[in-house]
């Protein structure tokens, strides 16, 4: 038995010829894909260049798996919108069928951040994850904050001993983005993910993504985060190895 597909859409602000070379240079899709680590090179090569078909005419891109991307031209704007592969084809697959989507929605609107308002800029990041002992948003102060309007402007004290002001970049059914201006205009993405096959209990992530900052400032930031993450959540019990490719960058993957 096969469920419907999910998908989402989301309109980034430059043209689709800009767009679609962010989905085939590497080194752009390393300025906004997930998060920095020894891999991400070999990750942004299976995912997005193996066994992939493509249409540059139709900017149309079929991942292996079945994961669709489509871009559609609408002048000095791009709806890209995402479909997933249909639940059923293989059971490995669907145990990160959740995990998988939501790691999508999170890349996509880092891809919209980062060709929006840090156009061929490199980035530094922290990625934090662990199982959901307690709802991330009310541990990390931003509950109030995820329930205002997209675009709405924002002050309050973060968790790990900053001040964070901004606006709500974006909000989804498990995640919140908000932009930090601390952090070089940088991007705060928090999610909830729902429990799943592959995670009986669910989980909670966030990626932080900065621009401009020093070396000192950029460590600093890091361990204040990582502190007061592990003091909040515990670590995943055990690495998924054997999870599909993207699955193990999507949140709690």
């Amino acid at each position: 038995m096969t469920d419907e597909p999910f998908s989402f859409e989301v309109t980034i602000g430059v043209p689709v010829d800009d767009v679609w070379s962010a989905l085939r240079d590497p080194e752009s899709i390393r300025r906004w894909h997930g998060w920095h680590f020894d891999g991400l090179d070999k990750e942004i090569e299976v995912i997005y260049h193996q066994n992939v078909v493509e249409s540059a005419t139709e900017h149309r891109l079929e991942l292996q798996g079945g994961d669709l991307f489509e871009l559609t031209d609408l002048g000095d704007r791009t709806r890209l919108r995402v479909t997933r592969a249909p639940r059923g084809g293989d059971p490995e697959w669907d145990a990160y069928y959740d995990d998988i989507t939501e790691g999508w929605i999170t890349f996509v609107h880092q891809l919209a951040f980062a060709l929006e308002r840090h156009p061929g800029a490199d980035r530094r990041t922290v990625f934090l994850s662990g199982a959901a002992v307690t709802p991330v948003l009310e541990a990390a102060g931003l509950a109030g904050v995820a329930g205002l309007p997209q675009g709405s402007p924002y002050e309050l004290e973060g968790p790990a001993g900053e001040t964070l002001r901004g606006e709500v970049r974006f909000r989804s059914a498990n995640q919140v983005g908000l932009t930090v201006d601390g952090w070089g205009d940088g991007l705060l993405v928090a999610a909830q993910t729902p429990p799943s096959a592959a995670h009986p209990g669910g989980g909670a992530m966030m990626v932080l993504t900065t621009y401009g900052l020093d070396d000192a400032a950029f460590a600093d930031l890091e361990s204040r985060w990582n502190a007061w993450w592990g003091r909040s959540f515990p670590a995943p019990a055990a690495n998924d190895e054997d999870a599909p490719a993207d699955a193990e960058r999507a949140p709690n993957g």
